[in-house]
């Protein structure tokens, strides 16, 4: 018995009407390619775009449009003869998402690198509920795939959830969006999905309070444990909305219909976590209202508290930053939330504190030694940037509780690393506040200097990529060629494009943060290049790229990336195309 039942295609649309007979004709053979799981035949259709001078938007814009009907799941859990998987999340959109923000850091003739990776990407990474059963080839079905199984061919991808028509709302948005976040929580996917289109299209001048809540539903649902856990959320969820707001305002919200198709859906797709957001809002009930309520059976008393704290304006000092971060990464829960509560009493800037916050996540992802062990401080540092990036960009009245979510989350990364094997406690000033401690710095110029750390990242090598990039610092030269570096760095490591998103949070967080202890995030970011999981040959796509362009390849990049003996089953994988002709 079919437990979901799945119209087995998909539907996104067609090309707009703006484009010419050729162009759209284009467009329609590299959908159908992407649809056929074709990498090669995609990463190359994208190399003729590009080179034809049509925009990057426009490309990605039709990359989502392949893959939206392909990138949900019936659910982000099974459970298989009694024992509960975890079903992963998309990372196509997420990929689009990296391309906008990297092409704007990578050096010029890397621009068009990130959105490659896309490009070749995505065709592996749809249905990944299908890919987890061993029903097709992908990036998720690496272990479980074998072709002998399927002589006729592979099971074509599924559309686990079809696009829907709008409802019409009979109410004010305010009662719109509280409804629609109820069907969230309840887990009513077509129903909340309806309903956000018909809020969409009935109240087109409020477009952004449409947008925060969407936002904001993802930044709530956020797991409660991590040790001895796998099915979890990870942040996921703010992740894909954020993905959806920022490519549709790229593309233009009157050509980014299946932008929402490929974004919205997902957000009530359970298992839903809310528990530490109900935490952060008893905390603001009965540690911050000035007047807390007398008994938990009390109705919801409207409140401006959370607004109120929001603006305030101090930063933290380096001391209180300091205090803060080891209560987060050393301490039990207890600790920082007593912490933030008196901070918040004391007027400092949530803002700050998130700064604070922030750093504490980079310095958990210092701390990871073996590459598996970055999957969960990565995604909490993740989702630092997309809170950061919700202060900045919506006005909505619950944002000052979601520190203590963000906290929590990278409270849990930390205790993770500290209780995984493989992972090194980084006591030394090199990888906390102080810079410049110790040591003879190389008599290297500032271009040999960033070429060693590119070939540091490269050989995937952690340490000397983050003692290179210190000591860079060190020597004080221009931050903008080290960021530059370390983003071309990033956009070459190919076969998961969810890991270069996770290394963009980081430049985009030095670029807007505050904090004085600022550098960590870019030496964070050389460690988690170089260290996180690799997939496959990682630089295949780079090579095309490359050959394809005419550029020089390095010695690094060349060939295939031995395998990690420890991981091999969690790295190694047939390569789906051969290598391009030398």
């Amino acid at each position: 018995m079919a437990l979901h039942q799945t119209s087995g295609n998909g539907d996104s649309g067609t090309s707009p009407a703006y484009m010419d007979r050729d162009t759209a004709a284009a467009y329609d053979r590299y959908r159908e390619t992407i649809v056929e799981r074709d990498n090669t035949s995609s990463l190359h259709q994208a190399f003729d775009f590009i080179k034809d001078g049509r925009p990057t938007t426009e490309i990605l814009s039709e990359t989502i449009r392949a893959h939206a009907p392909y990138t949900h799941v019936p659910y982000h859990q099974r459970i298989d003869a009694g024992i509960v998987r975890f079903v992963n999340n998309d990372h196509c959109l997420l990929s689009s998402r990296a391309t906008l923000g990297l092409q704007n850091l990578v050096s010029e003739e890397m621009r068009h690198l990130p959105l490659s990776q896309t490009a070749w990407y995505v065709p592996t990474g749809l249905d990944i509920w299908n890919q987890l059963k061993g029903r097709m080839p992908g990036h998720y079905s690496r272990r479980t795939y074998d072709p002998d199984n399927y002589p006729d061919g592979p099971t074509p991808p599924a559309a686990h959830w079809d696009d829907q028509e709008p409802t019409d709302y009979d109410g004010s948005l305010e009662e719109g969006l509280n409804d629609w976040l109820t069907m969230v929580q309840y887990g009513h996917v077509n129903e909340e999905y309806s309903l956000f289109l018909g809020l969409w299209q009935q109240f087109p001048e409020r477009r952004d309070e449409i947008l925060a809540q969407l936002m904001f539903a993802g930044l709530i649902d956020v797991q409660d444990r991590m040790f001895w856990n796998r099915s979890y959320t990870t942040g996921h969820k703010s992740f894909r909305a954020r993905a959806t707001i920022q490519l549709g305002e790229a593309i233009g919200w009157d050509n980014a219909q299946h932008v929402l198709y490929a974004g919205v859906p997902d957000i009530a797709v359970g298992p839903r976590w809310y528990s530490l957001f109900e935490s952060a809002c008893q905390i603001m009930m009965y540690h911050l209202e000035e007047e807390p309520p007398a008994s938990s059976l009390n109705a919801t008393q409207d409140s401006t508290r959370d607004i109120q704290l929001f603006a305030n304006q101090i930063p933290l000092s380096t001391p209180e930053a300091e205090g803060l971060i080891r209560a987060i990464i050393r301490e039990p829960e207890e600790s920082y939330i007593e912490d933030i509560v008196a901070l918040l009493k004391a007027g400092r800037s949530p803002k700050s504190i998130l700064d604070a916050i922030q750093i504490a996540a980079a310095r958990v992802v210092l701390e990871c030694g073996s590459p598996a062990n970055f999957s969960m401080p990565q995604h909490g540092y993740e989702y630092t940037n997309m809170l950061a990036w919700f202060y900045q960009r919506f006005d909505h009245p619950h944002k000052t509780k979601l520190l203590f979510v963000a906290a929590n989350f990278i409270n849990q990364c930390a205790h993770w690393v500290a209780n995984s094997k493989g992972n090194k406690s980084r006591g030394a000033a090199t990888y906390f506040a102080g810079f410049g401690a110790g040591g003879e710095a190389p008599d290297l110029s500032q271009g040999q200097l960033l070429g060693e750390l590119n070939d540091a990242m490269l050989a995937l090598d952690p340490d000397q990529s983050v003692y290179w990039a210190e000591q860079y610092l060190n020597l004080g030269h221009d931050p903008a060629p080290l960021v530059e570096t370390l983003a071309d760095g990033i956009a070459k490591q190919g076969n998961d494009p969810h890991n270069q998103e996770i290394g963009l949070c980081m430049l985009e967080d030095y670029r807007r943060t505050g904090s004085e202890m600022r550098n960590t995030l870019l030496l964070s970011a050389a460690h988690h290049t170089a260290g996180h999981m690799k997939y496959g040959d990682q630089y295949q796509s780079y090579r095309y790229f490359a050959d394809s362009f005419g550029m020089q390849v390095e010695e690094g990049a060349l060939g295939e990336t031995p395998l990690i003996e420890d991981l091999e089953d969690d790295v190694e994988a047939e390569l789906l195309v051969p290598e391009p002709t030398q």
